[in-house]
């Protein structure tokens, strides 16, 4: 297995270094529960096992649509919302060069259906006018509101500019495979269908058609994500002495029960930014249940020391952190001696901006630790395919493990109901009069 790691020793100033060890048997309990799916939300556990459950023909069939997607189309729009199009973000804008190279030549990717504001959408659309571009749409049952009225704006255009065939033939519907409104369309109109397993719910469903498709469009290597994964998932499913994912959720819990009510993701490479956003959708809507659970809050580093910083170090202490540390980076610029040396750095002239960067980090950690903080660190070797997928399935498995050991339901989402009941009482939604 690639370079992987999980250190815990900056929490032991803060709870006793025995307790971690006492949470053994309560934690390998937790994941006999997962394994054998008798846990809470056990129909939702069909992530568990995915990784090793895709095949060859499986990833074929995915670079297959892709490349022939790509030959229509060189622009998508990823349409969806929460864990129909976070993860597969992440893993995009993770992977992706920061400023493309004027010979690049994978497909613009474009995100809509994650929320309802009137301006991104006119102007989405304005911006795909002319354009050659194609349409993803992300939805188990195609009627919620979000992604819902997105596609009916963005179908609607691409059908002007090429017409009702030509718009079905770069439309591809991932959604349930028997039902809902979405599958109808599709099967009437004739798109291009994947199917997101009834048994995986959207904020584990990178690893399905549900981030796959979308990853492959932007030719990124599928293989390598889902081999990490697989890697992942064999050393997750180990007794807790050898189990990242255990003793990460281990270490949250004993937090959290010494009044650590919110963690902080940290990174120190921007690129890592939606990742930090699919992390707080799966730990927020999973652990958020019967007025329980850690609060996930992310920061980037060091942008986020000249703003938050004075809070994390000098706040209120009911905060952790976890810090993602990336050993190798992709780039190595070496910091210019200048001359006049007036702003003072030729003292760090000749050393690699990455050694700055990793001392910066350290010496953080270091000031939180002792302002009160205690901390957790995750490094991977590269920011690369196959150290995503791993860092995918180890956040997936702590997750589900975290939330047996709070005693709730790691897998449904009960609180989001609230909001939409009201939202279609006030616009009207037939069957909805009355229900505020």
């Amino acid at each position: 297995m690639s370079h992987f790691s999980l250190d815990i020793e900056n929490i032991y100033p803060f709870i006793p270094q025995q307790s971690i060890g006492e949470m053994a048997d309560k934690t390998n309990k937790a994941l006999e529960q997962i394994h054998a799916k008798t846990g809470p939300g056990d129909d939702f556990l069909g992530w568990v096992d995915l990784p090793g459950q895709i095949s060859d023909k499986d990833i074929s069939q995915i670079l297959e649509t892709a490349n022939r997607m790509g030959n229509l189309a060189d622009t998508f729009v990823i349409t969806g919302i929460g864990g129909s199009y976070l993860g597969a973000r992440a893993v995009i804008e993770a992977l992706s060069p920061y400023f493309p190279s004027r010979d690049h030549k994978s497909p613009e990717i474009i995100y809509a259906g994650h929320h309802l504001s009137g301006d991104y959408l006119a102007e989405l659309l304005s911006y795909l006018e002319g354009k050659n571009f194609g349409i993803v749409v992300i939805s188990k049952s195609g009627t919620t509101t979000e992604p819902a009225v997105t596609f009916r704006f963005l179908k609607n255009l691409l059908e002007k500019q090429v017409g009702a065939d030509g718009a079905a033939r770069r439309i591809i519907a991932i959604t349930d495979a028997h039902k809902g409104a979405l599958r109808t369309l599709a099967g009437r109109e004739g798109y291009q269908c994947f199917v997101i397993p009834d048994n995986v719910g959207g904020r584990y469903s990178v690893l399905t058609p549900v981030g796959l498709i979308p990853i492959a469009l932007a030719g990124l290597p599928v293989e390598e994500l889902v081999a990490g994964a697989c890697e992942m998932e064999e050393e997750a499913s180990l007794p807790f002495n050898q189990n990242a994912s255990a003793r990460y959720a281990a270490a949250r819990y004993l937090l959290y029960r010494e009044g650590k009510k919110v963690e902080i993701l940290a990174n120190y490479e921007p690129r890592l930014h939606f990742f930090s956003e699919w992390w707080k959708q799966l730990f927020g809507e999973s652990e958020g249940k019967d007025h329980k659970g850690i609060f996930p809050a992310s920061i980037e580093l060091t942008t986020d020391l000249h703003s938050l910083g004075q809070y994390i170090q000098d706040g209120e202490r009911h905060l952790f952190e976890t810090v993602i540390s990336i050993k190798n980076p992709v780039h190595h610029p070496v910091i210019p001696e200048v001359p006049e040396n007036l702003d003072n750095l030729n003292y760090i002239a000749g050393k690699e901006l990455d050694f700055v960067n990793k001392q910066a980090e350290l010496g953080t950690r270091m000031a939180h630790v002792d302002g009160g903080v205690p901390n957790i660190r995750i490094e991977i070797d590269r920011a690369d395919a196959q150290h995503l997928g791993q860092l995918i399935y180890f956040f997936e498995k702590a997750c589900a493990i975290s939330g047996y050991l709070l005693g709730i339901n790691p897998f449904n989402q009960p609180g989001v109901e609230a909001y939409k009941r009201n939202m279609f009482m006030l616009l009207g939604k037939p069957g909805y009069e009355g229900k505020k």
